[in-house]
């Protein structure tokens, strides 16, 4: 009966009311999913966030990928030290005035992987969902994160992270789908859209092809990459937007390891472009009448 004289029916709910208010204070929650790794997810987060902040938007991203954090990296913040503050950790800002939180702030070596160590091997499984569950949810409610227009959100692979997240935010604002223009990725890309459809209803904004062609950067070619099925038509049937196709720029990587989004650093080439017309459907989606 109870929780024993544990206490930790009262200490979650105390997080629960927490996560509430921190999120209160956020405009804007955005989910930015796939279903499949590899797909470029954290590359658009850094960038989308970049786009909105340069737009005059008080920005935030979240790297919910615990066993693959890369936001820290791509934003330039990676080894930033967090703060503990009166309000709860203070995390780092990326330019100009990003808040970044990652697991990859948390871990001491550059090498060293996340480990959950469950009691029993038997349920290792059961034990590291739970934990993880547990982890996002103190991301959630004990960073202090202030007014914000967007909080960005860049999930894992797995449709499971979908329903966790959404455990913990029945709510939110918009969420973002991630394809490359391939049978594979989409087959998953579909089974995403349908939870999130199912879980959140109307916020899904729509669907971004990531590495939809290459330019050439000398002479300016165009060609496409894969001759894979067209992601807009996805689109169309599962009855959500398509918000545009990221072209394939070698850049766009090269500014990742810099940590300088690339909308920042090569404002003028195609790519950069598209990126900022995905941040401004992403604005115009959540800022339009009820």
């Amino acid at each position: 009966m109870g929780d024993a004289g544990s206490g930790v029916a009262s200490q979650l709910q105390d997080q629960t009311l927490r996560l509430h208010g921190r999120m209160a204070a956020i405009r804007h929650k955005v989910a930015i999913l796939s279903g499949k790794g590899g797909v470029g997810k954290s590359t658009l987060t850094s960038n989308l966030a970049a786009a909105l902040a340069e737009g005059g938007a008080r920005a935030a991203v979240l790297d919910a990928d615990l066993h693959g954090p890369a936001l820290a990296k791509m934003l330039g913040v990676r080894g930033a030290a967090l703060r503990f503050g009166p309000d709860g950790v203070e995390p780092p800002e990326a330019p100009p005035g990003i808040k970044v939180l990652s697991m990859d702030q948390l871990l001491r070596r550059d090498e060293a992987p996340l480990r959950w160590k469950a009691p029993t091997s038997e349920g290792d499984f059961v034990w590291r969902a739970s934990a993880e569950a547990a982890a996002l949810r103190e991301f959630l409610s004990d960073t202090h994160w202030g007014a914000l227009d967007f909080l960005l959100i860049d999930l894992a692979p797995g449709t499971d992270k979908i329903s966790t997240l959404a455990s913990l935010l029945p709510k939110i604002g918009a969420a973002i789908v991630v394809t490359l223009p391939t049978e594979v990725s989409q087959l998953t890309v579909r089974k995403s859209i349908t939870l999130a459809t199912e879980l959140w209803g109307a916020s899904v904004v729509g669907v971004v092809e990531n590495m939809a062609g290459y330019r050439c950067g000398r002479c300016g070619h165009e060609e496409r990459l894969f001759q894979g099925p067209d992601s807009a038509a996805m689109a169309r049937e599962m009855g959500v937007s398509f918000l545009g196709r990221i072209p394939f720029d070698p850049g766009l990587a090269e500014a990742a390891d810099r940590g300088a989004p690339y909308v920042r650093q090569a404002r003028e080439t195609p790519c950069a472009a598209a990126l900022r017309a995905v941040a401004a459907a992403l604005r115009s989606f959540v800022e339009r009448p009820a």
